[in-house]
């Protein structure tokens, strides 16, 4: 049986961000294995704009009634459900700015976050409908932040995955990139090494 495995890098450097280079670090390992498919999507390559009052409308409109505009609007969010919906496995490639996600990914997620499709209310609060999937999140930073207060970047993560239903989610975590060379190469080293442990149990 094959494993579909959604990537999703976000890096503003392309080529030359660290956790692009840690997405391709496990594109390497996955296609060396057999049993699991990739697919990838750059938000910053193709970037969706932020979202605004009058695409959330558009949601809210029976498609048999929405005019071009919304039918339009409506379609950019559904077909990035639908594409996270066909895959097992949501592999996130995501730098550290400002102590946040890119806003390119948030952008992702306004998308992907839709009460109805993926969460729904409850009398006992929200309730994720994407059920069965697992998520890798590829962490690069320059300075170190895990278990910190200032690492408001996992439990954003965490809280959003949840909402859906995503509560099986694997950190990878290359830190300290911009404190030294040795530390960066160790850093590096051990992300790596840790990839390669995931790749064997998707």
């Amino acid at each position: 049986m094959t494993s579909k495995v959604l990537l999703i890098n976000s890096s503003i450097l392309g080529d030359n961000g660290q956790s692009r280079a840690l997405a391709e670090h496990f594109k390497t390992r996955a296609s060396a294995r057999d049993g699991l498919s990739l697919v990838e999507r750059d938000v910053v390559a193709e970037p969706l704009p932020h979202l605004d009052g009058t695409e959330v409308a558009s949601w809210m409109v029976a498609e048999e009634t929405r005019d071009s505009q919304q039918h339009d609007l409506a379609a950019r969010s559904e077909s990035l459900v639908d594409e996270l919906l066909a895959h097992d496995v949501l592999v996130l490639a995501v730098p550290l700015y400002n102590l946040g996600i890119p806003s390119q990914l948030k952008a992702w997620f306004d998308r992907v976050l839709r009460a109805g499709k993926t969460f729904r209310y409850t009398e006992n609060g929200p309730e994720g409908l994407v059920e069965g999937k697992r998520a890798v999140v590829l962490a690069a930073r320059g300075g170190q932040y895990a278990g910190s207060e200032l690492d408001s970047q996992t439990p954003h993560l965490r809280h959003m995955l949840g909402l859906m239903g995503i509560t099986e989610v694997d950190f990878v975590y290359a830190e300290g990139l911009n404190m030294g060379e040795g530390r960066r190469d160790a850093a590096l080293r051990e992300a790596r090494q840790a990839i390669d442990s995931l790749v064997e149990t998707l």
